[in-house]
């Protein structure tokens, strides 16, 4: 059963229920429901398409929002390394894999980012002092393909059943191939780590904010502010909760791999404006750059209407990004 904004509403329900006195009240990203907070910190998710939806009616007639500088740092350019983490098995035994084409489109994907459309956007973001723009510049760095096997499972996500790794377990993680492979942290790197079909994750061990009923990823940092590890957490992109059907396209001819970019471009465009949660967001809701035009893909001008982007010859369907000179959402940057 593929996923649209009508389905899914008994999964996300609960959830929303806790949230509405929060988005009443919210005037700062403290009480945000993007905003989720635990035993490691503090990340910011990316809703699933069904809870985005109820966010933002609950939102109701305000205005779409704007955003507005808030202090922190942003990146001024991009170094994107990417974890494959695919073990044999999952902690049930069951078998782990990824779609034909997911790998390869993730990695195409990262190596075309900077220098096109949504990331030549937020080249009008900067933080202060002294004044610094994001710069469109950079692209994949490097690439591990982990076989080691998933820790035992730290959570519970009800999707995933016995199958769930926590953000610290995801950490411990990061930290183990960054040290293999000698990469080192900094505010211009970002580490995406991919996980396999069947692998759920939750926060933290309360198992309150999972992957697939509330989030499809979400991007943080840990370690000092001055040389922060940012990082992101992508599930696999399971069509059946992170892709839009009916709106979103597959250029690539692999449904999996094309809802997995454009989860993986909203948090690398949220990770560039706001790497350590303290830059560019909306005080209405406290909305990053990719929320407030979250499953929204404009005009398919490309690959036979398939593609909103084109790439290097490669075609992508990618959400559109906040434009603070025109106040609203697009598709190329200013």
């Amino acid at each position: 059963m593929n996923n649209t904004f009508a389905g899914k509403c008994m999964i996300a329900a609960p959830l929303l229920a806790l949230m509405m006195p929060v988005l009443a009240m919210a005037q700062n990203t403290a009480v945000s429901p993007y905003r989720v907070t635990g035993e490691t910190g503090t990340v910011h998710i990316y809703p699933t398409p069904e809870l985005s939806r109820q966010i933002k009616a609950q939102k109701g007639t305000q205005a779409l929002g704007v955003l507005t500088y808030q202090g922190g740092p942003i990146m001024t350019g991009e170094s994107l390394y990417a974890i494959f983490w695919v073990p044999a098995k999952l902690q049930t035994g069951a078998a782990t894999s990824l779609s034909a084409k997911y790998e390869t489109v993730a990695k195409q994907f990262l190596g075309d980012y900077p220098y096109h459309g949504i990331a030549n956007n937020s080249t009008q973001y900067y933080s202060t002092p002294p004044t610094k723009y994001f710069t469109a510049t950079g692209g994949l760095t490097g690439f591990y393909i982990d076989k080691d096997a998933y820790p035992a499972s730290g959570c519970t996500d009800s999707v995933t059943p016995g199958n769930c790794i926590t953000d610290a377990q995801l950490q411990t993680e990061i930290t183990k191939v960054m040290t293999l492979k000698k990469w080192t942290p900094g505010l211009n790197k970002i580490f995406l780590v991919f996980t396999s079909t069947g692998e759920g994750s939750c926060f933290d061990s309360t198992s309150s904010s999972c992957a697939y009923t509330s989030y499809c990823a979400y991007h943080g940092y840990f370690g000092s502010t001055s040389a922060p590890t940012i990082y992101a957490n992508q599930p696999y992109a399971d069509p059946n909760y992170c892709y839009y059907t009916g709106v979103q396209t597959d250029p690539s001819g692999d449904i999996p791999s094309d809802a997995n970019v454009n989860v993986a471009s909203h948090e690398i465009t949220e990770a560039n404006t706001d790497p350590e949660l303290d830059a560019w967001w909306d005080t209405s809701n406290g909305e990053e750059i990719g929320d407030l035009c979250a499953w929204t893909f404009g005009t398919n001008s490309w690959d036979s209407s398939l593609a909103n982007q084109m790439w290097n010859g490669r075609f992508y369907e990618l959400q559109l990004e906040y434009d603070n000179h025109v106040g609203g959402c697009v598709q190329v940057g200013p």
